[in-house]
């Protein structure tokens, strides 16, 4: 695994289990950058830090233990928030994934933590059997189990870093607005990104094949179809795909139902219908295959795209995430099918689209 620079280290502790490299608790313009790069998905394979243990500050036998995935961005803001504390930082290996990902994924889960534990040798280290995990790793990890296998007690702390220094301070315990999981238009924003980066190459393709199939028609191939029909098309290709990678995401808490599919598909729809307003006018009888072809394919579009958004979102489940694929993936593949069949008898029977 490749893993990102280092420069974050400064100096060791010695315990009775070997020397434990500390990090520092201030970022760098460098961890600042990269994380910036990160959000548009540039150096995502490399954003990784070694697991094991690490140490803040000067930490005791008595000091807590933090627990964290080896996802760098979720290492940041846990070190971060530690300025002035004296603890230990054990990091999972999570294949680089993001706590609550990785609960979901199982890599931050039981047996990664007690393995990780008895790598450790923690039980040299400090001396109390209590593991402080972030809330969110909850749903990958037994805490009963951890126990039995490794004597260690987990504790969960707060569901953001920044309230970490308070739950300490307050001995551990945690008040109800630390348990409570936000997914704010900040939160939504900041995903967005990478999944614009990671959808926009297959989205031109798409929109390009478009633009040379409008030139199609029943009198042959024509270029003047080309820009009245292909370049319209492009733009209701693209336009399905911010809808569904962009729009949705941000509006999320304000589209109806429960299922991202359905939040996509809806937005979709009303993101297709307002362009084709836009770019033919007000559907007529003359267009209204056409119409019918891309509202169809573009709320599929959408519909996919906003998918991509279930495993971000701290108010979805690994069960009701598959549970939505199972349905809504073949009813996605039908309507682009459909979608296509429309599109082609609109062309070839002289509608235009």
């Amino acid at each position: 695994m490749k893993t990102a620079d280092t420069s974050w280290f400064e100096g060791t502790v010695g315990t009775p289990a070997g020397d434990v490299p500390r990090v520092r608790t201030s970022l760098t313009s460098r961890d600042r950058r990269d994380a910036v790069a990160l959000r548009w998905g540039i150096g995502r394979s490399a954003y990784t830090v070694p697991p094991g243990l690490y140490a803040v500050g000067s930490p005791s036998a008595e000091s807590v233990v933090l627990v964290s995935a080896n996802y760098k961005m979720s290492f940041d803001r846990l070190r971060r928030e530690l300025s002035g504390i004296d603890a230990w930082i054990l990091v999972l290996d999570t294949k680089g994934i993001n706590v609550w990902c990785a609960a979901g994924k199982g890599t931050f889960g039981t047996d990664e933590l007690v393995n990780r534990v008895e790598a450790a040798d923690l039980g040299q280290v400090v001396s109390h059997r209590r593991l402080v995990l972030p809330q969110l790793g909850a749903p990958g990890v037994s805490a009963h189990e951890v126990r039995k296998r490794s004597g260690f007690q987990v504790v969960y702390g707060p569901v953001r870093a920044p309230d970490l220094p308070r739950f300490l301070s307050a001995g551990m315990k945690a008040d109800p607005e630390m348990r409570r999981v936000r997914f704010g238009l900040a939160d939504r924003a900041a995903v967005v990104p990478v999944e614009i980066v990671q959808g926009a190459g297959y989205a031109l393709l798409i929109a390009a094949l478009f633009v040379i199939l409008g030139g199609l028609g029943p009198d042959g191939y024509r270029l003047d179809h080309v820009l009245s029909v292909g370049i319209p098309d492009a733009i209701l290709v693209l336009g399905a795909f911010l809808g569904g990678s962009l729009l949705t995401p941000l509006l999320l808490p304000f589209l109806p139902g429960r299922p991202f599919a359905w939040k996509g598909m809806c937005m979709g729809l009303l993101v297709t219908l307002a362009l084709w307003a836009a770019l033919h006018g007000l559907p007529g009888t003359p267009g209204a295959l056409a119409l019918a072809a891309w509202l169809t394919m573009g709320s599929a579009l959408a519909s996919f795209l906003a998918m991509n958004f279930t495993g971000a979102s701290t108010y979805t489940s690994l069960s009701g995430v598959r549970k939505e694929m199972r349905f809504a993936v073949p009813v996605q593949v039908v309507a682009v099918t459909a979608g296509l069949v429309f599109w082609a008898v609109a062309r070839f029977t002289g509608q235009q689209g």
